[in-house]
């Protein structure tokens, strides 16, 4: 017989913390505000959620890993912009934070919904902040939670039962 998993959808036990960029905040302010506008949504609690300020989306994965172990919490959720310019910054920048947060959730197990912007124009992010992209912090925080509560349906797993 096939196990399907269904994670127990007690949100409200859950730690989350936000990290955001607060470079181009025009933008991730926008995201900040529909990552805490969904987690209340889903049935987070206010206590239950962490909001940090990051100068730059480069410094999002030494704050994200600050909070996974120093702050006990369940999931991430990384936010940052980073909109191409002349230079080869941009590739430095987009492919470092990704591996960094993608090695934070490899290594502890604590899951970061990714909502990082890697655009190439003004219009790109404003189209994924709340425009006909939809906006990417509140898919970052569903991410985020539907991966913890399913890791935590994994822990509670017990061999030989279904």
């Amino acid at each position: 017989m096939v196990e399907t998993l269904d994670p127990q959808r007690d949100i409200a036990s859950l730690r989350v913390a936000i990290v955001r960029s607060t470079y181009h905040s025009w933008a991730t302010g926008k995201m900040l505000e529909a990552a805490v506008d969904r987690w209340r949504r889903l049935g987070g609690r206010e206590q239950s959620l962490v909001v940090a300020s990051a100068a730059g989306t480069w410094e999002l994965p030494a704050i994200a890993r600050a909070l996974v172990h120093n702050g006990g919490m369940d999931a991430i959720v990384a936010l940052g912009v980073v909109i191409r310019g002349e230079t080869d910054h941009f590739e430095y920048i987009c492919q470092g934070v990704t591996q960094a947060l993608a090695d934070l959730t490899s290594h502890t197990g604590v899951p970061v919904g990714f909502g990082v912007l890697t655009c190439d124009t003004a219009d790109q992010v404003k189209a994924r902040t709340g425009g006909d992209a939809g906006n990417k912090g509140a898919e970052a925080m569903d991410a985020a939670v539907q991966t913890a509560l399913t890791i935590r349906a994994v822990q509670a797993m017990r061999p030989g039962e279904s």
